[in-house]
């Protein structure tokens, strides 16, 4: 079943976090959150604007991810390459696929791979930033706002601690952007002519912490060491977030493991598991709609409810699979997460059958065609 993240997300994350004196970190700004719910477990500054560096590369990277062919080519311009920096090593002349400039970022935090990616997607570097700012309006990243594609300092540039976990829990929903933020090694392909090379992660928790599925590490002698993390484990999921923190590593192994114990499971169920809609003009008179069990994390007790959304019949032919309504689970008033529904089998139109009056003109045409003939 497909799962629809929905922006409302954002505003969960503006409730009362858990509180604790067990946790603290050397970064001027910190935030713990339950990826699934949006539930603060933790915050340090959270609000306070300040650069992010590299990690800047988690909206660019999203955005190659929702609106780029990874399958597609180009050939680097010197224009491109007009930043300074890290790299993944490319130079005016290389061929270079979409896939491979994603992999460039989020594994060797290349700036000429985030620079090439605004030009293709925004035909300039400022057309790509405009874009970045309104999908950041977007989800709802109020204290945000970016100048560069690839994290270099300005005075324009800058974010904080609840946005970019915010951004990370949406972006994290894609599965090309999470694949990539998860990858340890890849081997890629690009050059003049294009030829095989590895690059390897810079986020080196995806060896050390047990169950660690990214994100993105950035610095720059203004922002200070940044880092934003991933981890999942027994169905429970949660993102850490430092700025400006010279102990980030052992910060982010703490933040992850204390966020993993701190949330608990439950299942919801819905009072059928199977519901039957009506079908018009079908060889069948209803199709069969299923739902099922839903696994929820949360750090507070509360009220879950399932909201089943179905139209009151459907009209024939209906494919297996076919989108025919929704399930909304809630926390009080909050929504966690919208699932389609789908038909279970295919449904085929009804054959009509020839009314009285189409018989009897047919009987008649036969009769005088018959009169004619003879």
């Amino acid at each position: 079943m497909k799962k629809n993240f929905s922006v409302i997300f954002a505003l969960i994350l503006l409730t009362i976090p858990f509180k604790t004196s067990a946790l603290g970190t050397s970064a001027k700004a910190a935030i713990l959150i339950n990826a699934d719910t949006g539930e603060v477990i933790f915050e340090q500054n959270a609000d306070e604007r300040l650069p992010m560096a590299s990690t800047t590369k988690i909206m660019t990277a999203l955005l190659l991810c929702e609106n780029g062919d990874f399958r597609t080519e180009i050939t680097v311009t010197a224009e491109m390459l007009r930043v300074e920096g890290s790299s993944m090593g490319l130079l005016a002349g290389d061929k270079v696929t979409l896939h491979d400039l994603l992999y460039g970022m989020m594994l060797a935090s290349g700036n000429d791979a985030a620079n090439v990616t605004a030009y293709v997607l925004g035909g300039t570097v400022d057309g790509f930033v405009k874009k970045m700012n309104d999908k950041a309006e977007e989800l709802g990243l109020r204290n945000t706002h970016f100048k560069t594609p690839s994290g270099l300092d300005s005075q324009e540039h800058y974010s904080t601690a609840r946005d970019m976990a915010v951004l990370a829990a949406y972006a994290l929903k894609n599965e090309a952007f999470a694949a990539a933020a998860a990858c340890e090694k890849a081997t890629l392909n690009y050059g003049n002519p294009p030829y095989r090379r590895s690059l390897t992660n810079h986020n080196k928790l995806l060896k050390t912490f047990d169950g660690a599925v990214g994100v993105k590490t950035g610095f720059t002698k203004k922002s200070g060491r940044c880092l934003v993390s991933a981890a999942k484990r027994d169905g429970k999921r949660v993102i850490a977030v430092t700025l400006n923190d010279s102990n980030d590593w052992n910060d982010h192994t703490a933040l992850l493991e204390y966020g993993l114990s701190a949330i608990k499971t439950a299942t919801i169920d819905c009072e059928k598991s199977k519901y039957e809609i009506p079908v018009i003009n079908g060889v069948e008179n209803s199709v069969t709609v299923s739902v099922e069990p839903y696994k929820v994390s949360f750090v507070k007790e509360g009220d879950f409810v399932a909201e089943i959304m179905l139209p009151k019949f459907v009209y024939a032919p209906i494919k297996k699979g076919e989108y025919i309504g929704s399930v909304k689970y809630m926390k009080g008033d909050s929504i966690i997460d919208t699932v389609d529904l789908s038909a279970d089998c295919d449904i085929s139109p009804e054959v009509a059958k020839p009314s009285i009056f189409a018989a009897l003109f047919e009987n008649l045409k036969y009769v005088f065609k018959n009169i004619w003939v003879k």
